[in-house]
């Protein structure tokens, strides 16, 4: 049997400001591409479907659009909600949709829902737990303890009455730690103090696979067989060097399983370069990678005058433009000093250049110089 593993879609997302839908139309044909190609026999969704719990439209028909080629190719769906994701609205005829083998897990009732799948080697027990906080576990288990997420996690699995002697296949959205081994996040993900949002992966010891969602970066954690599949594409900057994929894991045997990361390509790679502007221009770096490529870009040199407008007649699709400067690490160093009182005019200049991406030099900054002068002189 072979099932293949994507999550954290967030359909619907924006990357400093920039839509990611026409990406994210591109990624699923190649997931859809990729599912023909492996002949596979169904594809689990963990979670963080959408990037808001109140999509747009557009991302709704690009979801739409998905599923029903999916559906059209016989391939089942089987998907959970993330923390990103309404729970109600994903369920919306899911009974509907469980006739044509797309089946998303419900709004948690105190159990979870279950499939059996069949192959040469007999029964699968296929599995869907949706992001689960405590509080919407306790009042299903009055009786129980439940103060943590790893609490919540081990309550609702052990009223499952999952068969350890079975081959077992878990689709879950959660932060799955391994004692004190957590796993690799990127600069969005947070986890609250003290780690009360993780569970650890030992909760897990009853499933072959488990098919996780909610972090980025493509990784294991605890053993092999408990994996995140990461995001089809890269979300931020603190993503660049990650290498986007999706899982194929294939079940032989029960202990017999083997994963492969198959590669997804984006239209344009997110990367970050740095150096002075005209360097950065030139033909010599322009030739080392594709000037449409989504990009951050930190300029080296003072006094740079349209930095923004510059750099996006050459790459235009600029995500973000920083500078790093002696004067903008003596500024960021000044701003941090609590016992520095910054003037009218270097406050200006800081508003300034978070609107506008540049710095305020030149001839713009000797005119703002004169007019606060003029006022402190009234």
């Amino acid at each position: 049997m072979k099932l293949l593993h994507i999550g954290d879609l967030h359909i619907g997302k924006r990357v400093n400001e920039i839509s990611m839908l026409s990406e994210q139309k591109h990624i699923l044909d190649q997931i859809l591409t990729l599912a023909g190609t492996h002949g596979v026999d169904g594809i689990l969704i963990a979670g963080d479907i959408y990037d808001k719990s109140t999509p747009s439209a557009e991302a709704v028909r690009v979801l739409d659009a998905f599923l029903t080629a999916l559906a059209d190719r016989g391939i089942p769906v089987y998907a959970v909600s993330g923390n990103h994701d309404s729970a109600e609205r994903l369920a919306f005829a899911a009974s509907i949709l469980d006739r044509q083998n797309i089946h998303f897990s419900r709004v948690f009732d105190g159990t979870v829902s279950h499939f059996t799948l069949t192959d040469a080697w007999g029964e699968v027990q296929l599995w869907l737990l949706p992001f689960l906080k405590p509080a919407m576990v306790r009042p299903f288990f009055p009786e129980e303890t439940i103060e943590s997420y790893d609490d919540a996690i081990r309550c609702v699995l052990s009223h499952a009455q999952v068969d350890p002697g079975a081959r077992n296949v878990l689709v879950a959205h959660q932060f799955v730690v391994a004692g004190e081994i957590q796993p690799e996040r990127c600069e969005s993900e947070i986890v609250s103090v003290g780690g009360v949002d993780s569970v650890n992966a030992d909760v897990f010891d009853a499933f072959d696979y488990v098919a996780l969602g909610h972090l980025h970066g493509a990784q294991s954690i605890g053993r092999e067989t408990i994996r995140y599949s990461g995001s089809p594409l890269k979300y931020s900057f603190s993503e660049v060097r990650q290498e986007k994929s999706a899982v194929l894991l294939t079940l032989e045997e029960k202990g017999s399983l083997t994963m492969e990361l198959l590669p997804l390509t984006p239209i344009h790679e997110m990367r970050e370069i740095r150096g002075p502007i005209d360097q950065l221009l030139s033909p010599e770096v322009t030739a080392q990678g594709d000037t449409e490529d989504y990009l951050h870009v930190t300029l080296t040199d003072e006094g740079v005058m349209d930095a923004a407008a510059r750099v996006r007649s050459v790459y235009p699709n600029l995500m973000k433009l920083d500078f790093d400067t002696g004067r903008s690490r003596s500024a960021r160093s000044s701003s941090m000093d609590p016992a520095r009182q910054m003037t009218d005019l270097e406050r200006f200049a800081e508003f300034y250049e978070l609107q506008n991406h540049e710095a305020l030099s030149g001839d713009r900054l000797e005119h703002m110089r004169r007019l606060f002068e003029e006022v402190d002189a009234l």
